[in-house]
């Protein structure tokens, strides 16, 4: 369902971006609209996919799950077939906290997350690697989070 965002969708989707948790009420007063027009905005707005799920961010130092590593992915084979594989079997595997198909020199980039070194290591080796049409892995390890943010700019 397609639907045109007007000033008041777009106030919403903003604030809800910062805070998912706010009440139907907090969000109401913030756009001086009532408690009933924000909760069948917010309604419409998933139902038509502009909101695809509301979560909590962890902070990943205090869950032990701030080694993060990106690794490109080069394939053997570019077959629809051999595409469709890598990314069901990647999906899997509870480290990838995202996959793209990329353009240009490699086929995929992961954003992994893991413990520590050793967990990485186990990862790769028992994982990662398993997968039969990866020709390359090249991974780079984050040694700082300059930004990270989940809000698009509307």
């Amino acid at each position: 369902m397609s639907i045109i965002l007007d000033k008041t969708d777009i106030q919403i989707l903003q604030i809800l971006q910062i805070d998912a948790a706010l009440s139907i009420e907090v969000i109401s007063n913030r756009v001086n609209k009532s408690a009933a027009t924000v909760h069948a905005r917010i309604k419409r707005l998933k139902e038509s996919g502009h909101i695809k799920r509301m979560v909590a961010i962890l902070d990943s130092r205090l869950i032990e799950r701030n080694y993060i590593a990106f690794s490109q992915v080069y394939l053997k084979s570019h077959t629809k077939e051999c595409l469709n594989e890598f990314k069901d079997e990647v999906v899997k595997f509870d480290e990838v906290m995202e996959c793209f198909q990329m353009t240009g020199a490699f086929d995929f980039i992961l954003r992994i997350s893991t413990q520590n070194m050793d967990h990485y290591n186990m990862f790769y080796n028992e994982k990662l690697a398993t997968l039969s049409n990866i020709s390359t892995i090249q991974t780079s390890f984050v040694m700082c989070e300059v930004k990270s943010d989940t809000a698009y700019p509307l």
